[in-house]
C-alpha cells in the first residue's frame, strides 16, 4: 500500500521545483488518469471550463507515483488559495490517510519570512490546521503537517535565488554571461515602465533565470527548463539550501 502526500506551492516553477526533488526518490510523473492510484481521483475535476471561466487552467495537480509512494503537487497563487486548497482537498479525500501534508511558499523583500509564514499559519489555523511556531517545523500526524518558507525559511527571497545557487554549481559560465547580460540590458534606455518588473525585489534574478533559460530550452517557459535540464539534478541537490528543502520533502513524506 502507498503512502500518499499533498503538496501546495504557488506557481508552475514551483511545482517542477517540487518534482525534482522528490523524482530521486523514484517518484515519477503520472500522464494517463488510468495509471493515477485511485485514491487521488476526486482531485481531478468533472466540470468545464473552471468557473465558467475559458480562459483558466483547468487546475489539475501534478501526480507522482512510485511503487511505495503517490503525491499530489498543487498550484495555488496567493495566502488565501494556498490555504483553501488545502482545506477543499481534504474535504474531499480521506485526510487521516495522507502521510502528509505541506505548503511551499517564498518570502520576498516586500514581506519578510517569518511574517509570511505567521499569516499563513493563522489562515491555517482558521481552517483546523495547526503548524508549528516556526517555518520548516513539522508536526507529528497522520497527516504530519508543516510548510517551508523559500529559500531558506530566514531569508527574503524566492525560488529563483535556490536556481542561481544550483547554477553556480552546474552553470557557472551560463551564469556569469547571464548576469552580464541583464545589468547590461538594463542600462541601454529603457523606460521606467520598461523595467517596472525587473525592478520588483525579485526582478533581476528572474530576469537571469529566463535569460538562461531561454538559451537551454529556447522559446519554453522556465519550468520545462527546470524539468528539462541539470537545474536540480546531481550536484546541484548538494547545494546547502537546496539540500535543505529537499530533507523537509523526504521527512514530510516518509520518502526513503
Amino acid at each position: 500500500m502507498r503512502k500518499y502526500g499533498y503538496l501546495v506551492v504557488e506557481g508552475p516553477h514551483d511545482v517542477e521545483f517540487a518534482y525534482r526533488l522528490l523524482s530521486p526518490h523514484g517518484l515519477r510523473r503520472v500522464q494517463y488518469m488510468g495509471d493515477l492510484d485511485p485514491f487521488f481521483l476526486p482531485l481531478i475535476p468533472r466540470d468545464f471550463p473552471p468557473n465558467d471561466d475559458l480562459q483558466m487552467r483547468v487546475p489539475v495537480p501534478l501526480f507522482l507515483q512510485s511503487d511505495t509512494h503517490a503525491i499530489a503537487v498543487h498550484s495555488a497563487v496567493g495566502d488565501s488559495k494556498l490555504v483553501s486548497s488545502v482545506e477543499v482537498t481534504c474535504a474531499v479525500i480521506e485526510q487521516g490517510a495522507l502521510t502528509g501534508i505541506g505548503l511551499l511558499l517564498d518570502s520576498d523583500k516586500v514581506i519578510p519570512a517569518l511574517a509570511r509564514y505567521t499569516e499563513i499559519r493563522k489562515q491555517m489555523k482558521k481552517k483546523g490546521f495547526t503548524l508549528g511556531d516556526k517555518p520548516a517545523v513539522i508536526l507529528e500526524g497522520p497527516p504530519k503537517l508543516g510548510a517551508y518558507v523559500l529559500p531558506e525559511n530566514a531569508t527574503e527571497g524566492t525560488l529563483e535565488d535556490l536556481l542561481l545557487d544550483s547554477a553556480s554549481a552546474v552553470y557557472p559560465g551560463l551564469l556569469a554571461s547571464a548576469m552580464g547580460y541583464v545589468s547590461s540590458a538594463m542600462s541601454i534606455g529603457l523606460t521606467a515602465d520598461d523595467l517596472r518588473e525587473i525592478n520588483k525585489p525579485a526582478g533581476k534574478n528572474k530576469a537571469i533565470v529566463g535569460a538562461m533559460a531561454s538559451i537551454l530550452r529556447p522559446g519554453k517557459a522556465v519550468q520545462v527548463s527546470i524539468q528539462d535540464n541539470r537545474w536540480l539534478k546531481g550536484a546541484a541537490l548538494l547545494c546547502p539550501r537546496i539540500k535543505e528543502a529537499k530533507e523537509f520533502l523526504s521527512v514530510l513524506f516518509d520518502l526513503p
